[in-house]
């Protein structure tokens, strides 16, 4: 990935703020995800969250855990995360609701056995329900406005098979401050929800290599 001077990347807020801001205006709040894919024209400098690489914490909980079936990767942006489990031995499903960002990534993977999928989170198969081993959330909620955050995170526990594992990483919100958005961090209370009729296994607040010291992260896992 191209490294960014601090100018670009302050545009690239102000760019990705004023996006989100329209598409909230046009009550169609997660449209500017498909905005940003497009209009980044295959850099993938301009994807503030797409290192090119898993998230640490989804890897780290891989080192002690064993591919056992079939996983879904909730809003996949450029397939990182996909790509390290299905390289694993995972059955895995990777969806977004940004149609560029699917092509851009099953691209990218192309040799690797992945579903890419065009869906929303808010309205997801029917068939999909109970279905899977593990479902991964990585900064998705925390992108979404809080109008349409508690419906899309009430969507997550559903999709679990018996015994299945939910996992959520993103941002965690340590001060209870007015944030301006995208991203918001999330409060522990809101993260507790999200596993709501699930059994809590782990929700660690930590650094991720290279955050300033003040920017914490959770991972919060559940199982059913």
């Amino acid at each position: 990935m191209t490294v960014m001077s601090e100018e670009e990347i302050a545009e690239l807020r102000n760019r990705i703020l004023s996006m989100a801001r329209s598409a909230e205006a046009n009550n169609d709040p997660l449209a500017w995800f498909e905005d940003l894919y497009q209009s980044s024209e295959g850099n993938d400098s301009k994807i503030p969250w797409s290192r090119g690489e898993p998230h640490q914490f989804l890897v780290e909980w891989t080192e002690s855990n064993s591919p056992k079936g079939k996983a879904l990767i909730v809003g996949s942006g450029l397939g990182e995360d996909a790509a390290h489990l299905a390289k694993l031995g995972w059955d895995v499903t990777a969806f977004d609701i940004s149609p560029t960002a699917i092509e851009w990534s099953s691209r990218i993977y192309d040799g690797l056995n992945i579903q890419w999928r065009v869906e929303n989170l808010l309205d997801l198969p029917e068939d999909w329900i109970g279905l899977w081993d593990l479902v991964v959330e990585v900064h998705i909620l925390q992108a979404i406005p809080e109008e349409v955050r508690y419906p899309a995170s009430e969507k997550l526990a559903p999709l679990l098979a018996p015994g299945g594992t939910l996992i959520c990483i993103g941002l965690y919100d340590y001060s209870n401050e007015h944030s301006e958005g995208p991203p918001w961090p999330l409060s522990e209370a809101f993260i507790h929800s999200i596993g709501k009729g699930l059994k809590r296994i782990e929700l660690e607040v930590k650094n991720r290599p290279g955050d300033d010291t003040d920017q914490l992260r959770y991972i919060s896992i559940w199982k059913r």
